[in-house]
């Protein structure tokens, strides 16, 4: 039950090549150009073609019909002669109605309106092609046009609509989108690719009675046409375009932070945070610079959003159901903060390398909860996190792919499938090597904030990375020349296992230790049950509970006396926590055929619908002898699940040969998938859902 053991730091150190060399795209300072990919496999789109400088979203939603119908205005600008097709991503489930050209005239004058051909082609699972031919001989390179595409959207996988006894409140419809990773083509047709930015705005018509949000720096609603007006006024790639409308209630917590939520659970929520976010804010901004996006806005969603939470700029969305959770809520919320700078403000180019969003947004979470909490608090959750990590590649084996940094995918792999602990665990690790080799927290600090400043509104590879790190500390790259020694940069990026290097969290060792003790005991042939007894649980904290229980969970089979005990030291006491605890307190049930807990597993199914919560235990269910008993309780459930969960759970449930993956509580496929998509058949999709987007 013990941690693994962490691997020295290696001497041993090889040159990334190419490490802040100049290339096409142009930047400023450091490595003076920003390298780009010429391609992103996941993306139909020809956006190397053009610059996208706005576009502009109308539309009115239908809660009745379950569609958005309008119109997408894309300001663009050729970046080469000759480009007489433009490709952009969308999705079955978009309906394109029609496509026009406003062509500039000569000299700046108005110019004319030019109706466009156009034909949807298949490209992969999650997405299609809208190809349209642009007038020919009317274009230039480097003069801005504008194409409009009106068009009808419904049910894709971004856009989840949810029936009233969905909701929390069970008053009125509501329907929000998730963006991440290549979801938005099925919201608006795009350059659905990280490496394209632009700023947006929109116009969106309701229903009498319903609010809408945006990630957007400007909202307003207008009477005079009924509408709500977005802007957003910094550069953003797609999949960051957010929207919910529902029936949603304001209150203030800061002097740039609101909480958003129906109006049943928004004095919970208002009270769980308190006036803390302002105070993670100002913490941010003292290690990483300036918040550069005016408004820190959270909305709390109903159990359906199929993930924890999403960092969308100026507005986090974050599931209501992590409420039930003090230390996940704020572990969770100050991720989604770190992401302001790290993943928003500077993005990964490439979803082949998602951990420089995760990784660096990781790495910062911590800072910020060591600066607010203290060392041993982070040290508790970060090996909380890397037991899990460790897990998950005794699942794998170390030369899975997935466990590389940087991973290659062929073109028809979802991104999102790629998203998991290595992404958010390994990531921080490199980071947190990367300023143990610097030698100082504080001037790692520094680093990240010129990082920030040279990079920011842009999309980054890790070449840019770790050219700047090379410029912002020359004497590292002088002692690798002096010693004939590399800095092992190209292992950490491709090489499949566990980090090379794990930070020391011994600070946090008065905090697990009597998690070790406890699970030493539990351990032994015949437990001393007078030495378990001096162990408080209820005097915990939740992750020093549910570290307990997860290498509980590690030592599954356990003995049925041993199970037995287990019940009635806890399982009362268990009851009384919150969701995160009890889960694994029930997995731990079901794993090991315990029958006199599973009314528990049963009242829990009943009462959470989230997926998070729902898909680790049917999965465990499934792969015992308690598939009969999970048919029974979906059968009673499935009317208040979402739709595509209730896919989900099927597919688990009556697929042949169902088996379960082993996989603890904290980790499970992500995002959720949509009616066109296909539930992942073993565990490389996994990750931690309690670390969010």
């Amino acid at each position: 039950l013990a941690l693994p053991p962490r691997p020295a730091l290696c001497c041993c150190r090889k040159a990334l090549p190419g490490a802040g060399q100049p290339s096409e795209a142009g930047g400023g300072g450091g490595p003076e150009r920003l390298s780009r990919p010429d391609v992103d496999v996941a993306s139909a789109s020809n956006f190397r073609s053009f610059r996208l400088l706005h576009f502009h979203l109308d539309l009115r939603l239908d809660f009745g019909l379950k569609e958005m119908s309008g119109w997408q205005v894309l300001e663009l600008v050729p970046l080469e002669a000759g480009a007489h097709t433009l490709v952009l991503d969308t999705h079955p489930s978009v309906l394109v109605h029609a496509v026009d050209c406003a062509v500039p005239g000569a000299r700046g004058s108005p110019g004319r309106s030019v109706s466009l051909t156009f034909r949807v082609e298949p490209f992969s699972e999650f997405g299609s092609s809208l190809s349209i031919s642009l007038p020919q001989g009317a274009l230039r390179p480097r003069r801005p046009f504008r194409v409009t595409v009106r068009y009808t959207t419904t049910d894709g996988p971004a856009i989840w609509w949810l029936d009233a006894e969905l909701t929390c409140g069970q008053t009125r419809p509501l329907v929000f989108t998730q963006g991440h990773s290549v979801c938005n083509r099925s919201f608006f047709p795009c350059f659905d690719t990280p490496a394209v930015k632009s700023t947006y705005s929109a116009t969106v018509r309701v229903p009498e009675g319903v609010t809408v949000l945006m990630s957007a720096s400007h909202s307003a609603y207008s009477e005079d046409d009924d509408a709500f007006h977005f802007s957003m006024k910094f550069p953003v790639p797609a999949y960051l375009v957010a929207l919910v409308a529902g029936d949603l209630q304001p209150a203030d917590i800061g002097p740039r932070s609101r909480v958003w939520a129906e109006p049943c659970i928004l004095t919970g929520a208002v009270s769980k945070l308190g006036d803390s976010v302002e105070h993670w804010l100002g913490l941010a901004e003292t290690l990483f610079g300036p918040y550069f996006w005016g408004r820190y806005d959270i909305v709390f969603l109903p159990p359906s959003f199929p993930i924890v939470a999403m960092e969308n700029p100026c507005l986090t969305f974050i599931i209501s159901s992590i409420l039930e959770s003090q230390e996940f809520l704020l572990i969770d919320v100050i991720h989604e903060i770190a992401h302001g700078w790290f993943g928003n403000a500077v993005t990964n180019a490439s979803w082949e390398e998602m951990w420089l969003s995760e990784g660096l947004a990781t790495y910062a979470q911590r800072r910020i909860t060591t600066e607010a909490y203290g060392e041993a608090f982070t040290c508790l959750e970060t090996g909380f996190r890397l037991d899990a990590l460790h897990r998950q590649l005794r699942l794998l084996g170390d030369n899975h792919p997935v466990s590389k940094l940087q991973v290659k995918f062929e073109p028809g792999v979802n991104p999102s499938s790629l998203m998991n602990l290595f992404t958010y665990e390994k990531g921080y690790c490199f980071v947190s090597y990367l300023s143990q080799l610097c030698g100082d927290t504080k001037r790692f600090d520094s680093f990240l904030r010129a990082y920030i400043e040279q990079f920011r509104f842009r999309s980054v590879v890790a070449q840019d990375l770790l050219g700047f790190f090379l410029s912002f500390f020359p004497h590292l790259k002088e002692t690798c020349v002096a010693q004939r020694e590399g800095l092992e940069f190209e292992r950490w990026l491709n090489d499949c296992g566990p980090p090379l290097y794990e930070p020391d969290l011994s600070a946090g060792a008065v905090l697990t230790k009597p998690v070790q003790r406890l699970c030493e005991l539990w351990g032994d042939d015949t437990p001393d049950l007078e030495a378990i007894a001096a162990f408080d649980l209820s005097s915990w904290s939740t992750f020093q509970t549910v570290l307990f229980l997860d290498r509980l969970l590690d030592s599954t089979p356990l003995p049925q006396e041993a199970m037995t005990q287990l019940s009635r030291c806890y399982s009362s006491l268990l009851d009384g926590m919150n969701a995160e605890v009890q889960i694994r307190w029930l997995q731990i049930v079901v794993r090991n055929g315990f029958y006199p807990d599973l009314p528990r597993v049963r009242s829990f199914l009943h009462k959470h619908t989230s997926r998070m919560y729902t898909v680790p235990l049917y999965e465990d269910l499934c792969s015992g002898v308690m598939k009969c008993f999970a048919v029974e309780v979906f059968c009673q459930t499935q009317g208040r699940l979402h739709p595509n969960l209730r896919r989900t759970l099927q597919q688990i449930l009556f697929q042949s040969g169902a088996a379960s993956n082993g996989t603890p509580a904290g980790m499970l496929p992500s995002p959720a998938p949509s009616p066109t998509e296909q539930v992942p058949s073993g565990p490389v999709s996994l990750r931690d859902v309690n670390v969010s987007a």
